[in-house]
């Protein structure tokens, strides 16, 4: 039977949490295919995914390389496209499909982080807005699309960062976004190693000069330096 979605998930080392994040998806696999697609893991990603999803696939570093792969593979014609420390809200496959039949051509979901600090809270309720006012979708919101539409704007562009910035503009230009207002959970992890004053701000910073139109190489030597 044809699936629903294909949900597609981009990894690079992500073995210590990828078993209970695969685990949570194995009452979709009725409807969806799940297809991991690993960017050179030095550590167990590839081989903790192997019973757990429908294909791992494997290509060089580089998110919108590994999503863009990931979606030549998948069979549905809807493609979901998840980070590995996000989960999906119940109901969203039915949220999505519920869409789709609506006449959305590619949405996003609310985000949450799984911290129950008041600081991301409101972290959380400005990307949500932000995104809303923009309709600019960003991969934590786990962007959905349909095939023919991912299809029309080239996929996600081979650059090393901003690539959901990116993909979501040239969306935006065939349909506004379908903004569901449940809320997909996703890691604070980052923004607790880093500071969330300074992941804030250099966040802010990378995408004030992409909007300028700096080079997202530039922009991806800075983030991971100062990660």
């Amino acid at each position: 039977m044809m699936p629903q979605i294909s949900i597609i998930i981009p990894v690079v080392n992500e073995a210590a949490q990828l078993t209970d994040k695969l685990r949570a998806l194995q009452p979709l696999r009725t409807r969806c295919e799940l297809l991991l697609v690993d960017g050179g893991s030095s550590d167990t990603s590839p081989a903790i995914a192997e019973p757990l999803v429908d294909q791992v696939l494997h290509r060089p570093r580089g998110r919108a390389r590994q999503m863009n792969l990931g979606a030549q593979h998948a069979q549905a014609d809807v493609l979901l496209f998840l980070h590995a420390d996000t989960q999906l809200p119940d109901q969203s496959i039915d949220l999505i499909m519920s869409a789709v039949e609506q006449g959305a051509v590619w949405g996003r979901f609310d985000v949450r982080f799984d911290s129950q600090q008041a600081v991301f809270k409101l972290i959380a309720w400005m990307m949500n807005l932000r995104s809303r006012l923009t309709g600019i979708a960003t991969g934590d919101q786990a962007i959905f699309v349909s095939r023919q539409a991912f299809q029309a704007v080239g996929g996600f562009p081979d650059i090393a960062l901003m690539e959901d910035i990116a993909v979501s503009a040239a969306l935006k230009k065939l349909a506004k976004p379908c903004c569901l207002k449940a809320k997909v959970v996703t890691s604070a992890r980052r923004w607790q190693q880093h500071g969330i004053l300074k992941t804030i701000l250099l966040m802010w910073r990378l995408r004030l000069r992409y909007f300028f139109g700096a080079h997202p190489d530039d922009l991806a030597a800075r983030y991971y330096r100062r990660q």
